[in-house]
């Protein structure tokens, strides 16, 4: 059974085209992992698919009475609200209702008897309705879930805009499964989530019977939950039967047979043009060169697809720092209450260490107050001698409307339009890309953008705030390759072990001294 159809559907930005006659199904049951490189229109077709944007063409049909639940990247909470006040918006609907009953039983004093019985009727169905919801424990519902997530250990009272990008992954999250929806839509929903919670959204797919639709890069969680890969590329969405490996293993082939064609069909064009270009304008052979000709126009000319341009980075390092990088002494960080048990690390040059535990417990917190971004509550941090740090911050900041060629002359003035332009297409960025306000961009080019200003200046220490966030397999792969190959410092926050294997000396569970454990 269908329960959602998309029919050549065609989108595009400006001049920048994002699909082109794209049609999908999605079947009973079927657990679909949408992929594809950053900016080729994943989030936006998850955008259409929910009716937040209205396609150029085409026709979006879902079945009758789905209720669809969308974990969105870019989801804004409202300051205000609380943890609890969240999670119970999972049943705005129920609350609706009773408001509906209510006003029925106000009206029934008035009524006659034929209105009377129908009214009853009808405040029958509403009161069913709430009961098959579990209306009457919501409170107990909502407690559970924030126990599963771990929510109740920050407080379920808490303002949700003070609360770090895992947590607030995990509040979205589970307001999602309190909606209880046929349909889930899941947009890179590991991002900023800690390995322990990664493993448990990975058991609830894996059992979970209605069917999904999972934006991800991480491959080893896609490969534990999906049946059906839908591959984005060249504004066309292919469907291949199996997990991320053997989507793999078909492309493979497949690309291999279509560059085979290729090649076999431009030799019979070169054949044939030659044939027409020799024979077309003598008598005796001009029919035969016009039968050629006819051939040349009627054949459907096989086109291959263009290569993305691949990311290349490479960290420009400073001059060597002291032995020391830093050491922080009694160091008590957080904001209004601690989060850490007084902390003494030592970080000398050449290590590459890895902050590694959940969401919330002070991980980016530690990073700005060894920068003196953020205010320490005891104790203090002793910078090393010769230090030229480079940071990479999770998100960047709202609201930005500068285009990405502006973004960069921001940082280095004396750049020429050739050297910023050259700097973002080696990060893999594209002209349409480049000319584009940041804000457009999808998270991954966004990321792109911000690794762009940090290989572009000198430096001997790094600190990065899970930099692979977003970023697509490719980006991914060559970050690795560049941390690898960095002969500087690093201090790198990530809930991805086969990201930081073969690149840390030393990872630290940061469980150790938090106070606070979600």
């Amino acid at each position: 059974m269908s329960i959602l159809n998309v029919e050549h559907l065609t989108h595009g930005f400006g001049d920048r085209a994002i699909f082109q006659d794209v049609s999908f199904r999605l079947l009973k049951g079927e657990h679909i992992g949408l992929i594809g490189a950053n900016g080729e229109g994943k989030s936006t077709f998850m955008n259409i698919i929910t009716a937040k944007l209205q396609p150029d063409e085409g026709k979006v049909e879902w079945a009758k009475r789905v209720r669809v639940g969308y974990l969105d990247q870019h989801t804004v909470l409202e300051k205000g609200m609380t943890i609890r006040d969240v999670l119970k918006s999972a049943f705005a609907f129920l609350f609706q209702m009773e408001e509906q009953m209510n006003d029925i039983c106000d009206r029934m004093g008035e009524a006659d008897e034929e209105t009377m019985n129908s009214m009853m009727e009808e405040l029958g169905t509403i009161q069913d309705l709430l009961m098959a919801h579990d209306f009457y424990i919501i409170d107990s519902k909502v407690e559970e879930v924030a126990r599963a997530l771990g929510l109740s250990d920050m407080g379920i009272d808490k303002d949700v805009t003070e609360l770090s990008g895992g947590q607030r992954t995990k509040v979205l999250l589970g307001k999602l499964l309190l909606e209880k929806p046929d349909i889930l839509l899941l947009d890179e929903p590991t991002n900023y989530l800690d390995v322990q919670h990664i493993e448990w959204l990975k058991r609830y797919l894996l059992e979970y019977e209605n069917a999904f639709i999972l934006i991800s890069h991480d491959i080893p969680f896609l490969n534990s939950v999906v049946n059906i890969i839908y591959h984005m590329e060249n504004q066309a969405l292919d469907r291949y039967v199996g997990d991320y490996d053997k989507f793999q293993e078909v492309y493979a082939v497949k690309r291999a047979q279509l560059e085979s064609a290729y090649k076999r069909q431009q030799q019979e064009i070169a054949e044939l043009e030659d044939f027409v270009a020799r024979n077309k304008a003598r008598v005796s052979t001009r029919n035969m060169a016009m039968s050629r000709q006819k051939k040349l126009d009627k054949m459907d000319v096989i086109e291959l697809s263009k290569d993305k341009p691949k990311p290349e980075f490479h960290f420009m390092e400073a001059r060597t720092a002291g032995k020391m990088i830093f050491e922080t002494k009694e160091l008590v960080i957080g904001y209004e209450e601690p989060l850490s048990k007084p902390l003494n690390l030592i970080m000398e040059r050449g290590e590459k260490i890895v902050l590694s535990g959940a969401n919330g417990i002070g991980k980016t917190t530690l990073l700005k107050s060894i920068l003196g971004v953020t205010p320490s509550l005891k104790g203090n941090v002793e910078l090393g001698d010769y230090l030229t740090i480079g940071y990479f911050e999770q998100e960047m900041a709202p609201g930005n409307t500068t285009t990405c060629i502006e973004e960069i002359w921001k940082e280095f003035p004396s750049y020429t339009q050739y050297q910023v332009r050259s700097a973002l297409a080696k990060c893999g960025l594209t002209t349409n890309h480049i000319e584009s306000q940041v804000r457009v961009l999808s998270g991954g080019e966004q990321a792109k953008v911000r690794l762009c200003k940090l290989l572009n200046r000198e430096t001997n220490v790094l600190l990065l705030d899970e930099p692979t966030n977003h970023l697509d397999v490719e980006a991914k792969e060559e970050l690795k390759r560049a941390l690898m190959e960095y002969k500087g410092s690093i201090l790198l926050i990530c809930h991805e072990p086969e990201f930081y294997e073969g690149v840390a000396t030393k990872v630290i569970d940061c469980r150790e001294w938090a106070l606070k454990l979600s």
